[in-house]
Parts: C-alpha cells; structure tokens; sequence
C-alpha cells in the first residue's frame, strides 16, 4: 500500500529525524513544543539504552526497563508524530524519506534531516560469524542471549560426557570494550553466585569464561592503569583474559583465535559465544553519503561538516554513531550532545534567521567514560581523573540511573539492582524457544521469501505457502 508523500498541514518546518536512540530522542526533546513539526521514525517501537542490554542478557533487568515504548515517551507532545518503520529510502535532492512496515509504503518530505539511526555489529567481514556469536545491539540481541547462556547450563546439567560438559560450560565473549568487560564479569557472578545450588548434577562455579581481544589491553580507550585494574578485578572474579588473541574463526563447536605475538593459533571449545568486538553504522549512512558526494569510512560512517552536516546539504545532519568528525568515540554522549546542538541549529535558523554559514561548530564535551566490572567494583576515566573499586562503581550507578527514562523504570532499576546486592538471585532470567531461535528462524524465511512457490513444513507435516514477496513489491 503506498500513500502519497505526506506532510503536516501547515506551514511551519518539517524536521524528519531518524532513530529513537539517545541521539534522535534528545533532538526531538529540544525540538517539541517549539514552532515546528517534528516526525520520529525507528524501525522498534522503543527508545533503548543500549549501555544496559548487557543486565537484561544477564537477567538483572527486563527489556522494559531501559526500553520503554517511545510513544509512551513523548505522549502529549502534540507537534510530534512518532512512525514506526523501516528506511528504505533517501533522496536527499527531493528532500524525501521512504519508509516500510510490511505492506505500507510511505513517503516523508522535509526541510530539515536528521540522521541518528546508530550501529549495528560488525564482524569485520565475517558476518557468517553471527549465526554462532551473536552481538548485542538490540532487546532481540539480548534475550537471545539470555537464552543461549541460560541454555548451556540447561544442557550440562544432562551431559555425561566430559567433554562436551567442558565446551558446554565455557563462554566466550570476544572484545575487550565496556560491553565486553561488562558482560564477561555478569557471566563471572552468574556462575559463581546466583547459579549456585540450582543444578543437581553440575557445579556452575565450574564454568569457565573466557574473554578475547586482539589489542594488547583490556578497555584500550580508558588508559593502561584502569585497564589493568579491571583485568585484575575480572582475573579475581575467575574469568580468563587473553589478549594480542585475533579471531579467525567462529562456528558450531568454537572459537578459533591467532596470538598476535608468537603466531600460534589456538581452538576453544564453547557452546555459548557472544560477539562485542566491533561496530558498523547503519547502511543509511552510505546512502546519504552517495548522494551528498562524500565517502563513508571503513566503519560506514559519514565524514561530517564542523556543523554535523554531510556535503554540500545544510539541511541534512547526521549524528551519534553514524558521523565521522574529529575521532569522535560512538558513545551516548557524542550522540546526546549531537542531537541537542542539530535541534538548536534548525531552531535558530528559523526562529532567529540564523544562516547555515552563521552556525558555530560543534564542540564535544567529554564527560567522561566508565564500565563496571563486577558487583561493587568499576573504573571511571573523567579527563584526568581516575577512579575504580566502589567508589567508580557508585559513580556508575548514580550515571546510568540518571539516563534511564521514566520514573518508574528508575525505581525499578534500583530496586532490581539494590535486591542483587543484597541476594544471589536474579528475577530476569526467564527464557523461551523464540527468543533462541527466533533470529536463524528469521533468516531462514528471508533467504526463501523470494523464491517463488515458497514451501514451509513444519514438524507435524502442516505445510503453508509463503506469499511471493518479488510480486508484492512490483504492485507497490
């Protein structure tokens, strides 16, 4: 079904931006209520704090508590109109987005772009890695893995072969980054706290997690004392730090990786393998950058104007993940920042007749990075300060509870935390069929949807067409 290009009635600025993130939400935050009408578009219907995904693949928080609905979010802002869709176009020279959700084809047209639709894993080309070691950039990511890690202890407690028992309880999650150190140290306190006295057959505290990276340190960007700190923190917790290590290959049975120093090649067998190592902009970018006449760079993100502009387009900001500007780190705050300073130029264009030439250039404060290791222990880096232990990991709290949308999501997130200090247990840990074998399943049906006379069976016989796909999009 496809409509018209649409526009809100009116005569006042159509700002279209793109992505619900941090980047695209703080734009549309300083834009509401001012005298423009703003369209939100996101492929999810979520804003979704994505330095948190680790916690709800860990079960310490639910999906809904660092991703709660945007529309929920920006409810009686009545110049905003939230879509939900998928980009499939750009023309940047008819100033048009094309958007799709199933059979609905829509057109947008605008006066101003903004661009924050973020990344997605990358696997430095080799995205068949995927299949066996998933990233985690979405709620789908997480559970996903939630149900992988929960599903290896599952298997072991029925294994009687030891070495199958041995792959079984050996995670390995590749890069050595926030998300990596994170994750590797929640897999830590599963195993030797809240799992413990639950399986009859196996000993959980016997797992063993293994963390891989090629750079020669753990948290590279945060300087070599905390990175040392937080490989010391993450060695007393029981996990295995292997640096100068480069994947070679992953599969079915494991992790295949190369030592940087002596050359020598090295397998690990793991059933559970997870992927944090790397990052690649949306595929937006290089179709904006095509048409504005600029070349992305080998993480597919776009070289920016000083005002977050691409080319010769003064009305087309890119933000957040996607933009290449200065060495920019992609972290929330680049994106916060972005989005705040893009919103504030349309503004002054059209409420003090600000020209595009006039625009200061943007200018990054850095507010600081951090990453918790392990239940009271974490490493803060705020330009020249350096914290760590309790006092980084009371930091990080006080932070990320702060960029938690929603009141309740706050107390709910405190609680959650406040109750695994005080207990073993985790409330978050429920697992189903879909969410492990949802995303192959998914693949699957792409990779035959466009065949004509589509077949699928299913394990009682029952048989049903798919429709033909190639058909549907020539009527639209």
């Amino acid at each position: 079904m496809v409509d018209k290009p649409f526009r809100p009635t009116g005569t006042r600025p159509h700002v279209v931006v793109i992505g619900a993130g941090f980047g695209g939400l703080f734009a549309v935050n300083a834009l509401k209520d001012d005298d423009v009408d703003v369209t939100l578009i996101d492929r999810t219907n979520h804003h979704l704090f994505q330095p948190l995904l680790y916690q709800v693949a860990t079960g310490l928080l639910s999906s809904g508590e660092i991703a709660p609905a945007t529309r929920q979010i920006l409810k009686g802002e009545d110049n905003v109109h939230v879509v939900k869709g998928e980009v499939r176009d750009i023309d940047v020279d008819a100033r048009t987005v094309t958007t799709e959700l199933g059979d609905f084809v829509r057109t947008y047209t605008y006066d101003h772009l903004i661009v924050a639709a973020g990344a997605g894993q990358s696997y430095f080309g080799n995205d068949h890695f995927a299949r066996y070691a998933p990233g985690m950039k979405t709620i789908d990511d997480a559970l996903e893995l939630r149900a992988r890690i929960i599903g290896a202890f599952e298997r072991a407690e029925l294994c009687d072969d030891p070495e199958e028992l041995k792959r079984l309880l050996t995670f390995v999650v590749v890069g050595a980054g926030p998300t990596g150190v994170e994750l590797a140290g929640q897999l830590a306190e599963m195993a030797h706290r809240t799992l413990q006295g639950e399986y009859s057959h196996i000993d959980p505290s016997s797992a063993r997690i293994v963390l891989l990276d090629g750079a020669p340190q753990v948290l590279p960007p945060f300087g070599k004392r905390l990175g040392k700190n937080a490989q010391k923190q993450l060695e007393k917790i029981g996990v295995t730090v292997k640096l100068n290590a480069i994947v070679t290959d992953v599969n079915e049975h494991g992790v295949t990786y190369k030592s940087t120093v002596d050359d020598t090649e090295e397998t690990l067998p793991s059933y559970c393998k997870i992927w944090s190592a790397g990052v690649a902009a949306s595929p937006l970018g290089k179709l904006i950058a095509d048409q504005c006449g600029v070349e992305v760079d080998r993480a597919g993100r776009v070289p920016v104007n000083p005002d977050l502009t691409v080319g010769d387009h003064p009305e087309i900001f890119v933000i957040g993940d996607m933009m290449s500007y200065q060495n920019l780190p992609g972290v929330a705050q680049v994106a916060i920042q972005g989005g705040r300073y893009a919103a504030q130029a349309i503004l002054d264009e059209h409420n003090n007749g600000q020209t595009p030439e006039q625009r200061k250039p943007f200018s990054y404060y850095d507010k600081g990075s951090m990453a918790t290791v392990s239940r009271f222990s974490a490493v803060v880096k705020m330009g020249k300060i350096e914290v760590t232990g309790f006092i980084g990991w009371v930091l990080w709290l006080a932070v990320h509870l702060m960029f938690i949308v929603g009141f309740r999501n706050r107390v709910t997130a405190i609680a959650s935390w406040g109750l695994n200090v005080l207990s073993s247990k985790r409330w978050q840990l429920t697992t189903t069929r879909q969410q492990l074998h949802a995303r192959t399943a998914l693949e699957k049906l792409e990779e035959i949807a466009d065949q004509p006379d589509a077949i699928i069976e299913l394990k009682d016989n029952t048989q049903f067409a798919l429709p033909d796909r190639r058909e549907s999009k020539k009527q639209q």
